[in-house]
């Protein structure tokens, strides 16, 4: 049989919790979080866990790179260094996990910047940090025999269908590579699909352009030979993932939210300076999580997503001299899920960005040693 770069595998289980389809587009979150649709019971907060380490409850999505350092710790067995003992709630998307941040029934983890921006807007969920980069992953494509005659001229684009996620990062990229070219969105007709159906469209020639985030963008890639015309990063629109964590727990566990980063930042170091035991280590990740990769797409995702070490987060959130570069780029996706009607308005970056937690990893010196042990390695690869 032949290995799809991102095939699916039936009914796998991640090593904590049970697969599920791709994240969903962020009107649907909104939906998700104002009808309250799930009712889980919390976990206990800071509770003794084994050996008297602190419980607390990670959220991640399954085989997703940025969810990959969770993976790599607990197999290291690193929580238990900094006395922590997780528990972890899996989710399908961006709209469950933060619904069921809002019912308590985790503590910190990590989602993209368009949930975690809704849930800053409804109820007050904080940003502590970064998990990558995904501006060259949430992309415009085409198809293959086109690709040559509309990157010379983008405007051929204008009366064409655009099949895109609406109201996500890839719709956010999208907008942001028409403007580049001198378009705007009402110079298309975007038709709202799921990723799975934009793919499937495209290899059944009923697409033609088409936007799309990673794994998905390597399926198009080696399936429909699609190529990429415009990232998020061509257009200038960055696409950070976000570490969250509740603001009640936060302002009641300081300390656990703290390590919770350190093990996050240890992992990327440890990757970083090992790159080919973390490719395997993420293929393992990917197919318990009911992904199979191929060697060509695991090599683009370590290539294409940047990752952020204790001082370039710290830099990245400083707002010594004004705004953070990281209140910027949330602000302009704040700014696009306003315009499009997610919510009223963009909330203030100052509200819900906060460096607090970095910092205290930072100033405690055990604990930055643990966080950075790897980075003069990874840094001399």
């Amino acid at each position: 049989m032949t290995k799809m770069p991102f095939a699916k595998l039936p009914c796998a289980k991640t090593p904590f919790g049970r697969a599920a389809p791709g994240r969903r587009p962020a009107r649907r979150l909104a939906r998700l979080l104002l009808a309250g649709t799930l009712a889980l019971a919390p976990l206990p907060l800071a509770a003794q866990g084994a050996g008297g380490a602190q419980k607390i409850g990670v959220s991640y999505q399954p085989s997703l790179y940025w969810a990959l350092p969770y993976y790599v710790a607990s197999q290291k067995g690193w929580w238990k260094e900094v006395g922590l003992d997780p528990s972890f709630a899996v989710f399908p998307a961006g709209a469950p996990q933060v619904a069921a941040a809002q019912a308590g029934s985790w503590d910190v983890g990590g989602t993209g910047s368009v949930p975690a921006i809704l849930g800053a807007a409804r109820f007050g969920l904080l940003t502590v940090g970064l998990t990558n980069d995904e501006s060259k992953t949430n992309v415009l494509m085409v198809r293959g025999d086109r690709y040559d005659a509309i990157l010379k001229d983008p405007k051929q684009l204008a009366g064409q269908k655009l099949l895109v996620t609406t109201n996500s990062t890839a719709d956010y990229a999208a907008r942001n590579c028409l403007k580049k070219w001198g378009l705007s969105a009402r110079d298309l007709r975007f038709v709202n699909l799921g990723q799975a159906q934009i793919i499937s469209a495209v290899i059944a020639d009923a697409g033609e352009v088409v936007g799309v985030w990673a794994p998905n963008t390597y399926t198009l890639e080696e399936k429909a030979k699609a190529r990429v015309l415009c990232s998020g990063a061509d257009a200038g629109a960055v696409v950070p993932g976000a570490l969250v964590a509740r603001a009640d727990y936060a302002k009641a566990h300081p300390e656990e939210v703290a390590k919770a980063l350190a093990v996050y930042l240890r992992a990327w170091g440890w990757a970083k300076a090992n790159p080919a035991e973390a490719r395997a280590m993420a293929k393992r990740f990917y197919a318990e999580g009911g992904v199979e990769a191929s060697d060509a797409a695991i090599e683009q995702e370590f290539s294409l997503r940047p990752t952020f070490t204790l001082d370039q987060q710290l830099k990245a959130m400083a707002r010594t001299g004004g705004p953070s570069e990281v209140d910027g780029w949330f602000s302009r996706i704040g700014g696009f899920m306003a315009e499009v009607g997610t919510i009223p308005q963009a909330p203030d970056p100052k509200g819900y960005i906060d460096d607090a937690f970095l910092k205290r990893v930072a100033d405690d010196p055990k604990l930055k040693a643990f966080a950075t042990e790897f980075d003069a390695g990874a840094a001399q690869r």
